[in-house]
């Protein structure tokens, strides 16, 4: 991983996104989903960043909005630098080279009419990088960094595994000589076993040719294996940003307690205190006033109903959206631990 002192390859600051409800005869916006509401963070070269946190917390959608998939409603993206969320459509092709996405689904994401070796030769031609002989050198040497036979360059996706097609996947992403790869939960669809060869391959990745990972996950047993830094969401907003053992050994926020608290842990002897959240997460057409996880909060107390929490500094290298220690009249956090 790159030095601490040098320049972010992915600057995201204050990101928005809101995406308007139309109603009434005349198909008004009545409302909005706030789907991302401030997202700030970094990704420096060869740095894994996580993203975690439930269902419909926002997290797909950052990484939409970095790809420039969906307009962003306010906030600033700089790649290496630059900025990007305000590029008009004939200047994005630069920035499309260098940030790839790997999607959720290993084969919808693929063409079932194309056979491997046209889907990873697609962005290679598309970027004027490799044509004729030296295309289909460039796409084997790709089915090897991936750990594909070569022999199946010329199959159709539907003659492939999960596991073997979401490794096509990685290869295309690979292909236009990337530097920073959006994993969108990359291997939710996939079995257990396939989970982890698939994680050990995007280390060996990162490893051989210095990429940079946003990996988005609800699967935090994965996570830990994989990331070097994890920003928790919650309704929009990240609750807790942390290196990987920081987080995972010393969780500030309620939030990334709770989730933690529902690891399952592969030992019979180890007993863990499960942390219970009442009620369901909030609509975020309607977010609560002051700290969003108020609803949920055992530790809730009347600051973080009416004043919302920002990120802050709290030791060891950890951010938390969080009220408690801050004020004398707080309740004990401790005994969550």
């Amino acid at each position: 991983m790159s030095g601490k002192n040098e320049r972010p390859l992915l600057e995201v600051n204050a990101l928005k996104k809101h995406f308007p409800i139309h109603g009434g005869i005349f198909g008004r916006q009545t409302a909005k989903v706030h789907a991302v509401d401030g997202v700030s963070f970094t990704i420096r070269r060869g740095e894994t960043l996580s993203v975690v946190g439930e269902s419909g917390c926002g997290k797909s959608t950052v990484g939409k909005a970095i790809l420039r998939l969906v307009p962003i409603t306010d906030g600033e993206v700089f790649l290496d630098g630059e900025r990007i969320d305000n590029l008009p459509p004939g200047k994005l092709r630069p920035m499309r080279r260098r940030v790839q996405v790997v999607f959720q689904d290993p084969f919808s994401s693929l063409n079932p009419r194309q056979s491997v070796r046209d889907i990873i030769a697609e962005p290679i031609v598309n970027f004027g990088l490799a044509s004729g002989s030296e295309l289909t050198d460039r796409v084997a040497a790709l089915m090897d960094k991936v750990r594909l036979p070569r022999e199946a360059m010329h199959r159709l996706p539907h003659e492939f595994s999960g596991g073997q097609r979401q490794r096509i996947g990685i290869a295309r992403a690979l292909a236009p000589g990337s530097d920073l790869i959006i994993c969108d939960e990359a291997v939710s669809a996939l079995d257990v076993s396939v989970k982890a060869q698939i994680v050990n391959l995007l280390s060996d990745l990162q490893d051989e040719l210095g990429l940079a990972l946003l990996f988005i996950s609800h699967d935090l047993a994965i996570v830990e294996h994989l990331t070097h830094r994890v920003a928790v969401m919650y309704l929009g907003k990240v609750v807790e940003l942390a290196d990987r053992r920081t987080l995972f050994a010393t969780p500030h926020h309620p939030y990334t307690r709770a989730l933690l608290s529902a690891v399952p842990v592969p030992d019979p002897t180890v007993k863990r205190q499960r942390i219970i959240l009442r009620g369901d997460v909030p609509s975020p057409i309607n977010p609560p006033s002051g700290c969003r996880f108020h609803t949920r909060c055992p530790f809730v107390f009347d600051r973080c109903r009416v004043d919302e929490p920002v990120l802050r500094d709290v030791g060891n290298g950890t951010q938390s959206a969080c009220h408690l220690d801050v004020v004398p009249d707080a309740p004990a956090i401790a005994q969550a631990a």
